[in-house]
């Protein structure tokens, strides 16, 4: 029996489009059952996807624009993932390590994150969110320091995530001189779970490989990661998943500019 598409509400429109995103994902292997426990709260139709043993908790930062007829938008949003199947869909899935998941090898687009909380300064972001994908999406602010073709070369990140004036977490990853590969990811699947325990999976095309950089004992050091709010329930979510575990990978794009304003020159 066919199902029917998840409602459009509106004023939006899909797909949504980006015009620029620039991110970092930061992949930790996590044990499978504190997983489940909160991938069960969240999302009780969804089942914790294990590699060699270890589920994968991932972080992820995006700064993106879109433009608009009216304008442009800018957001920056960080969420926080398990990811996971649908349950009773573990026949399909072939068997892979993190670093065949993290390469794109997994072609049924089963593996998917599962939103556990996701972070934004943007109310016009944070009510599509909710609204279309069914995400646990909440106000926060950010302080960050990115590679940028506008400033000096660097592949080092810097990201802070604040609430209500407050500190939540953070992280830093220092790539400079780390090999690196091209791996094609996407679509993501991105799963949401709406107020009436419906399972929505929405499929985020880049179009363009990913840089992943796999980590490894001499390497992970290159990875910090602070919790700075015990308390908040995301500051207790993120001690249960990550707390002091090594990062198995970091990925990352950005988009590449599409126009240049050039040094000025005198005129004799």
């Amino acid at each position: 029996m066919s199902l029917p598409l998840p409602p459009v509400a509106e004023p939006y429109l899909l797909p949504f489009h980006y015009g620029a995103l620039h991110t970092i994902g930061i992949d930790y292997p996590a044990d499978p059952g504190a997983c489940a426990e909160i991938l069960g709260q969240a999302h009780p139709r969804l089942a914790v996807a294990e590699f060699d043993g270890k589920a994968c908790v991932s972080v992820n930062y995006q700064l993106y624009f879109a433009q608009y007829p009216n304008g442009g938008g800018i957001t920056q949003e960080i969420e926080i993932n398990i990811v996971g199947y649908p349950r009773g869909e573990r026949r399909r899935l072939p068997r892979l390590s993190y670093l065949d998941y993290a390469r794109g090898v997994d072609q049924t687009k089963l593996l998917g994150i599962g939103r556990i909380h996701v972070l934004c300064d943007n109310p016009i972001a944070i009510d599509a969110g909710r609204k279309l994908f069914a995400e646990p999406k909440h106000p926060a602010t950010f302080t960050t320091a990115v590679p940028s073709l506008n400033g000096p070369a660097t592949d080092s990140w810097s990201v802070t995530c604040h609430q209500d004036g407050d500190e939540l977490f953070g992280f830093t990853a220092v790539l400079e001189d780390l090999a690196h590969e091209p791996v094609l990811h996407t679509p993501i699947t991105g799963y949401g779970t709406d107020g009436e325990g419906r399972l929505l999976a929405g499929p985020m095309n880049v179009h363009h490989p990913y840089r992943h950089y796999p980590l490894a004992d001499g390497t992970a050091d290159r990875v910090g990661f602070t919790i700075a709010d015990d308390d908040s329930v995301v500051g207790k979510n993120l001690r249960t998943l990550v707390g002091g575990t090594p990062a198995a990978g970091v990925w990352t794009f950005q988009s590449m500019p599409v126009a240049a304003h050039h040094r000025p020159y005198y005129l004799p």
